[in-house]
């Protein structure tokens, strides 16, 4: 029974709008979109769809526009003209082939309600109507940023920034941002004040301004703010550069320290002390260094008060002491202070002692003691005059001397702790004693009228004197212990026959050497040239039998005997052997002397045989 009913309640309610349809259908119907958006600059086009009863045409489509609630005719179309268009859009109207108007060039003024009326015959009249919605996207918004400090302790609310978006409709909203998080406004904490000014040619300039109490840790906070406004039903927003405002705020701590560290300082640095303090903006920096009594002296004239930074160049041993930096805050004149203790090492009192500290003598031993004086560990190193390190410690022991250890020796103290520190103290050790002629240059082989240079060469402490006994240009020069003395002379006779004489001597005694001059053309030299003519002799007796040796055999063709076959084997092969004599053994024998005179054996004077069997 129930479903019967509801079937029969479905039937009549078909039944009801088959007839309102039919109805409906049956007079004539104009359609519209409710919403156009349009940029503006661009084209509009407006849509008007209508319903003729019995597929009949109209008579006339009359456009208007409403000028608060006043209709205003905005053209009259026939067919396909368009007649009587509004003054204000003359040249901007078309109309497309399904009657849809389009207007170009549109302005914010053409955001209006447009009235599409549509009529058939003289009494059937029909129309709809369309906003026309124009929208204009603001420039990037400006943002400038409060010029001046902004101080946390700040009784009123203070101006952040500013913020200002151009050229847009409708007008847009704008929020405010501190590091991407949105503000709200609040009365106590947070303000925004917002101006809208419409433009002349219709589009709005919206300015907004922020107020917000800040914190010390709004030093380093950002600020934007985001112009929201809508497009086609969706809205959109544009963001603004990210700004930084100036923060005061009072200091709470103060620090003061040594550069380099204070453990490194040595004497000659150039050391700074650096005052910090976290207040904003930075207080008045003023030192002072303790001296007796508690007496503190005031340095602030080597310093700029704004900087902090107290130089004191090149410091020694009397730098070193307490010193104070004092902070002065201008905002709220509250003054803070710290303390540093400066240390400057150094070494001083370098001082090095030989014993015996009497003289010494060739043989004798020395020992070499060196100390000084720091507030830090010292290192002992010994070095020879070339810089070669030679020992470690605070002694040097040195056995056995001669002259040639006569040296300076080095101490270098170095500071382990402080890289470059150190200091060196010199010290000489001189070995006394009489000359010793260490070189000459004899035997000299010369000629008779020849000019040589004679050398004589000694060593000695304190330094000699060198004197020849003979006359000459003589040229002295010094290297280490060593004095050497070069005499320029002719070759005479006497000086041929007798020699030089070296003398060597200083207050501890005198040495003297001899030198030994040899011609060149002794008879000891003669014999050596008539040995070496003989030996020529010899061989080339020697290199003749040879020759004949093998032109008897036929090797060497000579003459007719050159038209001899060569390729004929040896009739023999007997052992020759080539003999040389001299017919004047006598005066061989007075010619082969050695060098020193010296007669040769007797079996070196006889016949010389030369076996060339091989």
């Amino acid at each position: 029974m129930a479903g019967g009913r509801r079937a029969a309640a479905l039937a009549l309610r078909w039944g009801c709008c088959v007839l309102l349809c039919c109805a409906a259908a049956s007079k004539l119907e104009v359609s519209m979109p409710a919403v156009v958006e349009v940029e503006a600059g661009g084209v509009a086009r407006i849509e008007c769809n209508f319903y003729i009863p019995g597929n009949g045409s109209y008579t006339y489509i009359d456009w208007f526009y409403l000028d608060r609630n006043n209709r205003v005719r905005l053209c009259h179309i026939t067919g396909n003209e368009i007649l009587d268009v509004n003054a204000d859009y003359k040249g901007r109207l078309s109309l497309g082939e399904d009657k849809a108007l389009s207007i170009s060039k549109v302005t914010v003024q053409d955001a209006r309600t447009f009235v599409c009326q549509v009529g058939v015959g003289s009494q059937d009249v029909a129309e709809n109507r369309t906003d026309l919605r124009v929208y204009k996207i603001p420039e990037t918004p400006e943002i400038l940023a409060y010029s001046g400090g902004i101080s946390v302790q700040s009784s009123e609310i203070p101006e952040i920034a500013r913020c200002v978006s151009r050229n847009s409709f409708p007008p847009p909203s704008i929020t405010w941002h501190k590091n991407e998080e949105q503000l709200q406004p609040d009365e106590k904490t947070v303000k925004v004040l917002a101006t809208v000014t419409r433009e002349s040619s219709g589009l709005y300039t919206v300015s907004s301004t922020l107020f917000a109490h800040v914190a010390r840790e709004d030093a380093n906070s950002l600020y934007h703010c985001t112009v929201h406004h809508w497009v086609r039903g969706q809205r959109r927003s544009v963001d603004s550069q990210r700004v930084n405002v100036t923060v005061f705020y009072p200091m709470q701590h103060v620090r003061l320290w040594v550069m380099p560290s204070s453990a490194l300082v040595k004497e000659g640095d150039d050391v700074k002390l650096v005052c910090e303090a976290d207040g904003n903006p930075p207080p008045v920096f003023s030192f002072y260094k303790r001296e007796l009594e508690d007496n503190w002296q005031d340095l602030s004239s080597l310093v700029d008060s704004n900087s902090g930074v107290l130089n004191l160049p090149n410091v020694n041993k009397n730098s070193s002491g307490l010193y104070r930096c004092q902070t002065l805050d201008l905002d709220d004149m509250t003054q803070m202070e710290k303390d540093v203790e400066l240390v400057v090492n150094y070494i001083e009192g370098v001082r090095v002692k030989m014993e015996p500290s009497s003289r010494l003598q060739e043989g004798d031993s020395v020992r070499l003691s060196c100390d000084a004086h720091s507030p830090v560990d010292l290192d002992y190193q010994w070095r020879d005059q070339k810089g070669r390190k030679v020992a470690e410690g605070k002694q040097l022991f040195l056995s056995n001397l001669t002259f040639e250890t006569s040296s300076n020796f080095s101490c270098k103290v170095m500071a382990p702790s402080v890289p470059g520190l150190e200091q060196s103290k010199q010290v000489a050790v001189a070995v006394e004693g009489k000359p010793r002629i260490v070189a000459i240059s004899s035997p000299l082989y010369v000629r008779q009228d020849e000019v040589v240079n004679l050398t004589c060469k000694a060593i000695a402490f304190p330094r000699p004197s060198v004197h020849w006994n003979i006359n000459g240009t003589a040229h002295e020069y010094v290297e280490n212990q060593h004095i050497a003395s070069n005499l320029t002379v002719r070759v005479s006779h006497d000086l041929l026959r007798a020699g030089a004489m070296c003398r060597v001597s200083n207050a501890l005694g005198v040495s003297e050497k001899h030198i030994q001059l040899l011609d060149q053309k002794t008879p000891e030299s003669k014999g050596v040239i008539i040995v070496a003519i003989i030996v020529c002799i010899l061989v080339v007796a020697v290199l003749g039998s040879v020759i004949y040796f093998l032109h008897k055999k036929g090797k060497i063709p000579c003459g007719r005997a050159g038209k001899q076959d060569i390729t004929k084997p040896e009739a023999r092969k007997d052992k020759i052997v080539v003999e040389v004599k001299s017919d004047k053994l006598s005066e061989e024998a007075g010619l082969l002397q050695g060098a020193n005179g010296e007669k040769r054996p007797a079996a070196d004077q006889s016949e010389k045989y030369i076996d060339l069997r091989n």
